[in-house]
Order: structure tokens, then sequence, then C-alpha cells
């Protein structure tokens, strides 16, 4: 292992947040300039591309993720899943639904939306492909390409119980406020580790959105705001 594992992320110091960065206004955020912003996906960088280095010698793996972004009158919102404790990768964490591409997979989005139906039931037709943001690579070898996707609502969700304790929805606005953006500093036996967060109160509990999907949306935010 090459890095420290964090298995309580939300126990690990925050050191800034970033409330200087301007949240996106309302008129960036509908469904319209959205899929206007990612099919002209041009002079921008982003912020993150990687966890950086690995906790395996595991081979590299291809990998895709549905960013599902729900059209509900009020706003957009985000739909993420809560992974179950015992999976191998990522237990417990707040993630996008996908996975590994397979052989028959033509491409990342044909992978984002298999696994898609496959985690959490969403069918295929009430989803509209809308780009992809650059590749990501995770500290557990996986080279991830985030598919971004408008969804009709309407749908019936069929939860994946091996793989998804559950299914919930953030309001992308809240999202794309860097004033909920924190980065954390983790140390261990003389090695690093740096995270963001962008911890979310729900109903009932408190999501808390770290790691590569905090990576991922953050880089969303940077492509939004680079309009």
């Amino acid at each position: 292992m090459k890095r420290p594992v964090i298995t309580q992320p939300q126990l690990v110091p925050v050191t800034r947040t970033d409330s200087d960065l301007p949240a996106l206004p309302p008129q960036a955020l509908t469904a319209a300039a959205v899929r206007n912003r990612l099919q002209a996906s041009s002079g921008w960088t982003p912020e993150y591309v990687g966890d950086g280095g690995l906790f395996s010698d595991r081979p590299p793996a291809n990998a895709a993720v549905l960013v599902p972004l729900v059209q509900h009158e009020a706003g957009l919102k985000l739909l993420l899943t809560r992974r179950t404790d015992h999976l191998r990768d990522h237990a417990g964490q707040i993630s996008f639904p996908g996975g590994r591409v397979e052989p028959e997979d033509d491409g990342p989005v044909a992978t984002a939306l298999r696994e898609t139906e496959e985690e959490i039931g969403l069918s295929r037709r009430y989803i509209e492909v809308i780009g992809q943001l650059p590749l990501y690579s995770t500290v557990t070898a996986f080279q991830v390409t985030p598919v971004v996707a408008l969804v009709e609502p309407g749908f019936t969700l069929r939860l994946d119980d091996v793989e998804v304790a559950e299914a919930f929805e953030v309001p992308l606005d809240w999202l794309m406020d860097p004033a909920h953006h924190r980065h954390h500093r983790f140390e261990f036996a003389g090695a690093e580790r740096r995270f963001l967060s962008m911890p979310w109160q729900g109903p009932q509990r408190e999501y808390f959105i770290w790691g590569a999907t905090a990576a991922m949306l953050r880089n969303l935010y940077r492509l939004l705001s680079s309009a």
C-alpha cells in the first residue's frame, strides 16, 4: 500500500472551504444551459484528474458512471447512491451509479446506462445523455468516465440491494455552490492524502459526499462556470 487508507473521512480535519468562489447562478443550471455547455465543452481545464497514487498494484480497469440530473419543476437534482457496507471497493460511500466496462459494452455511455439500470433500476428511456466529463483515475485503479445525463421524472427505482443501500437526490444548485466544498488533509506514517467533501444534510440523515464523487462534481462546477 502506497497511501494511507481513510476509513472515517468525516473526522479528517477541514483545511478550508471555497466560499470565496462564486455560486453558479440559476440561469447556468437549467437543463438547456447544462446541455449546451456540455456539448460545447472547450476552453476549460478540469481541476481534478485523479486521487493520486494507488493502494495496490492492481492493473488499471476502465469504468463509467452516470451523473443523472433529474428535471424537477423546482430545478435540477442530482441522483446519487449510497453503496452497501460489504463491497470490496468504496464500501458505504456516496457514489454515482456505474461500474466496470464489460467486453460487450459499446463504450462508456453503454456501460453507464447498463450499470445504472442494473444498480438502481432506472430505465434508459428516461435518460438523455448530454455529454461527458474528463477521465478520472481512482486510487483503486479505475479509469472512470463520468457520463452526464438529464433524467425525466416519473421513474420508479428498483435498487440492487447487494450493491446499493439507498438512492437519494441533492439539489444541483447546492452542489454547485463552492461554499459547500470542503478541503481535507490527512497524514499517517509519513504519507499524506488530500480530498474534497460536500456533506449534504438530507431530511433524515447527513450524506458525506467525498473523494472521487466530490472531485468529479467539482470538475462539473469548473465546466459550468467556464461558460
